[in-house]
């Protein structure tokens, strides 16, 4: 688990037989400081859109983190709020874990996953009160707006998701209810969880936060059909053979959905329900293009933007600079210049919601 960013905190300190517990809270603060002071507790990792009047009024807010070899786990309370992980931002930081938010008052609004919210339209969205657990994929960008809420939430590493999603990054903004049995068993436990883990050993809370892991996963594996059976483990490995073969001709032009299709030999209605959570194959492939240029970019400010457009693949400077713009709501231009900014000059913060 890369857990570096979110390792620093000065205030953190070994409690119960080694499990360190960190506390913060806006209460302190005058009702006009409270939000902005929430903002710069999470702000390195995601950030808080707060408007003029949200900020003029009090915001109440606090978390408390608990790290165990490794693992962390949070339990935040908070107002509504906006939160963004933009692209710009994964490009300047480290973390690259699986966050799971396990929602025991209130839950999500509404959420936008890839896409500009100046483009809802072409967004995933979320909209119900009913979500109960959230499943995000630190790597890749996403905008939502909680309700007053309390959320649990778990930090999981890549090879644990990837245990049962053949491709981790599919479990990006899917959500489930308690409509399973496993659903409410991972829920009772995460639960439990939130309720006794200060008074745990560090053994007994390290114990607890693996298992609550794998329950959780094992929920959203269950969902997506993705695990139990030897069906779902010949599904997973032609996942795998498809996205390696899209990986290593990502930088070919005439790679399209149609060439994955006869050079793999597969049929279109594997493909689709394969890819179906990702808006089709075609969308998939555009994804992983841009996301490979924002990188680009960002890693490398004097390459000129149309290298890095036939470098992942697009047959044109322009074909990219308005699929771009489509996808992120600016110019590949303006995202290096955003993405540099934030690299000279990081939100601070030392936590996350």
């Amino acid at each position: 688990m890369n857990l570096r960013a979110l390792r620093g905190d000065p205030q953190a300190a070994p409690v119960h037989g080694g499990v360190a517990r960190s506390h913060f809270s806006v209460q302190g603060e005058p009702p006009h400081r409270q939000l902005l002071a929430w903002r710069e507790r999470v702000g390195h990792v995601i950030d808080v859109l707060p408007s003029k009047a949200d900020i003029e009024k009090p915001f109440r807010a606090e978390i408390d983190r608990y790290k165990v070899d490794g693992l962390l786990f949070t339990d935040c309370r908070s107002d509504a709020m906006l939160l963004e992980r933009s692209l710009a931002r994964i490009s300047t930081d480290s973390v690259r874990d699986y966050v799971f938010h396990v929602f025991t008052e209130g839950g999500v609004e509404d959420i936008a996953l890839r896409a500009s919210p100046r483009h809802a339209a072409a967004s995933t969205a979320i909209s119900t009160p009913t979500t109960k657990i959230l499943a995000l994929d630190m790597n890749q960008p996403v905008r939502m707006r909680r309700s007053h809420c309390r959320v649990l939430t778990l930090f999981v590493p890549g090879a644990l998701v990837q245990e049962v999603f053949p491709d981790p990054e599919a479990i990006h903004g899917r959500a489930i209810q308690d409509a399973t049995p496993l659903t409410r068993l991972a829920l009772e436990h995460v639960t439990a969880l939130g309720a006794n883990i200060g008074g745990m050993s560090a053994a007994a809370a390290d114990s607890a936060v693996r298992t609550a892991a794998h329950l959780v996963v094992a929920a959203f594996g269950k969902q997506a059909g993705l695990s139990g059976n030897a069906r779902s483990a010949a599904r997973a490995a032609l996942f795998g053979r498809v996205r390696r073969h899209i990986q290593a001709n990502l930088h070919r032009a005439e790679l399209t959905p149609e060439g994955v299709i006869n050079a793999l030999h597969l049929t279109r209605p594997t493909v689709y329900r394969m890819f179906q959570h990702e808006g089709g194959l075609g969308a998939y492939i555009r994804h992983l293009r841009l996301r490979q240029a924002a990188d680009e970019l960002a890693r490398y400010p004097h390459m000129m933007v149309t290298d890095v457009a036939y470098a992942v693949g697009f047959k044109s400077a322009s074909d990219f600079t308005r699929a771009f713009r489509r996808a992120y709501g600016m110019a590949p231009q303006e995202f290096r210049a955003l993405s540099q900014t934030f690299r000279a000059d990081p939100a601070p913060g030392i936590g996350i919601s």
